[in-house]
């Protein structure tokens, strides 16, 4: 896994890069497994694209709450404490989610799930606090190359949840508790790498600089970005009135700007925090969905076979990252933008498929577009503030799960209800008012809209397709078109991004080119 002129600054270096690669995994597993039991909740519980879409956001919002907590005491308290913390809420997890049983009533149903979710989300978070910075200290002079080596396990783990989904779920018809209780296995794995191994201390921490220090890069205007999200999270996850939710995110922020003696914080950090947020909602909330969207337009197995394949080509892909760099000679930035660019035409050209080899096909060319987001955005943030320690790359994790969380998922799920509520309204206004939700889905400033009734949707969708009815067909039909609308306006966000990368191209491009800092090197 080496690159052949970096082993580590210490002796255990490869190890405790296994460790981190199999909680990742045990964390891509989880994820992967849940997005293939969607139907499964929708099925047993009635629920609406909406309400999925916020179970599958706390998979992401309880991740920013263990990233952000984790990293700020990471250094203080070391490693060790917090994966115990976070193998306790993996166990826990399964206790809250496996609750939820068919037939109990749809809201006690709804918050086992949700909460189960969230904590097992928390645990993920409390991880890549731990295994980010981790890695990020133990190979400070290829830091892309080992953080994409890192995070290879969690398309690793997509590709093995993938498979119980199809392999269990599908071809042997077993429980979707089953399916999920498997994550388990690496949970246990990854404790058991862990255990009596001792850590180096970030350059940030090795030189004493307090938590503030640490903080003064991220400042106001970084705090800002993460603010927003808490506050967005304690208005829709915890259903507090808007004031509080504003009071509360202003303390935070203040809290912050007290602790760096009111530092402004570095611009380019900002507008990297501000990026990431896009790399969470196109990302993982697309991954979040992908499953669920492709099987409707094509078959179920099939969308779980797609899953499958893109996520085993991200989990090579991700190998590559210091080839790619060496071989095509750009930065870290520059791949950045290439990859936003195959993004965008990767998800309008998996909108128009019509069969299974040109879902392949379309797939390919979103996977490679995606594939370096998150590690590369890690490395760079890495790269360029030393200073901030665990800090930095932990908010920005944080900040990408909450935004996937609460914007990504979500606000999929909304687009999901409105176009397939529009097709359906437009082609049988009388069939819409039958095959209606109870309960309107929101989602930020935007007009409400009452999507279809999971239960009977899924009810057309299971009859195949030479047998339904008139009204059935239609309904099924209304459902494709809105996924394939769904994807189209899922494609300006990385579209956004590529001119974001642009610019800064550019602008590392005027002051002589990307360069990794050392502390001394960087601004105080």
């Amino acid at each position: 896994m080496s690159n052949g002129n970096d082993s580590g600054i210490v002796p255990n270096a490869k190890r405790l890069l296994f460790a981190g690669f199999m909680a990742i995994l045990a964390a891509g597993i989880g994820f992967g497994i849940r997005g293939g039991i969607l139907a499964n909740w929708a099925a047993d519980f009635g629920f609406t694209g909406g309400q999925l879409g916020a179970i599958g956001g706390a998979g992401f919002t309880g991740f920013c709450f263990g990233i952000i907590i984790g990293g700020v005491v990471v250094d203080k308290i070391g490693y060790g404490k917090l994966v115990v913390a976070a193998f306790l809420f993996h166990v826990l997890s399964a206790f809250v989610t496996f609750a939820a049983t068919k037939g109990q009533s749809q809201d006690t149903a709804y918050h086992f799930l949700y909460w189960g979710t969230f904590i097992f989300a928390l645990a993920n978070g409390t991880l890549e606090a731990v295994a980010n910075p981790l890695v990020a200290t133990l190979f400070p002079k290829n830091r892309t190359h080992y953080l994409n080596i890192l995070h290879a396990s969690w398309p690793a783990g997509l590709v093995l949840g993938g498979l119980v989904g199809w392999i269990l779920g599908d071809g042997m018809g077993q429980s979707w508790k089953l399916q999920l209780g498997l994550f388990l296995v690496p949970t246990v794995l990854y404790g058991v790498l862990f255990l009596g191994q001792s850590f180096p201390k970030s350059e940030a921490s090795a030189r004493g600089l307090s938590i503030g220090e640490m903080l003064k890069d991220v400042g106001i205007l970084g705090a800002a970005v993460a603010c927003y999200l808490l506050v967005l999270f304690f208005q829709n996850a915890l259903e507090l009135p808007i004031v509080v939710s504003w009071v509360m995110g202003g303390v935070i922020l203040l809290g912050v700007a007290f602790i760096t003696g009111f530092s402004i914080g570095a611009w380019l950090l900002f507008v990297l925090l501000l990026t990431h947020v896009l790399v969470g909602a196109v990302e993982l909330g697309t991954d979040g969905w992908i499953q669920n969207i492709t099987g409707n337009i094509l078959t179920t197995s099939q969308g779980k076979q797609l899953f499958v394949f893109t996520s085993l080509l991200m989990f090579c892909l991700r190998f590559c990252a210091h080839f790619i760099e060496k071989s095509l000679k750009i930065s870290p930035v520059g791949l950045l933008f290439i990859c936003a660019v195959l993004a965008c035409i990767g998800l309008n050209l998996v909108s128009g498929i019509e069969t299974f080899a040109g879902a392949l096909l379309a797939l390919a060319v979103y996977a490679l577009g995606k594939t370096f987001f998150w590690p590369t955005m890690l490395a760079v943030t890495s790269d360029r503030f030393p200073r901030t320690g665990a800090i930095a790359i932990s908010i920005m994790g944080g900040c990408g799960m909450m935004s996937a969380g609460l914007l990504g998922s979500a606000g999929l799920g909304y687009a999901k209800d409105r176009f397939a509520a529009e097709e359906l309204q437009k082609a049988n206004p009388a069939l819409y008012a039958t095959y209606k939700a109870e309960k309107p889905s929101a989602f930020l400033f935007l007009d409400p809209v009452t999507g279809l009734d999971g239960t009977k949707l899924a009810a057309a969708q299971a009859v195949a397709a030479d047998k339904r009815t008139p009204e059935q067909k239609t309904v099924a039909d209304a459902s494709i078109a809105g996924d394939r609308h769904t994807l189209k306006a899922d494609s300006f966000i990385p579209a956004t991004m590529a001119a974001i990368y642009l610019l800064l191209f550019l602008y590392f491009k005027a002051i002589g080119g990307y360069k990794i800092l050392t502390i001394a090197e960087s601004k105080a």
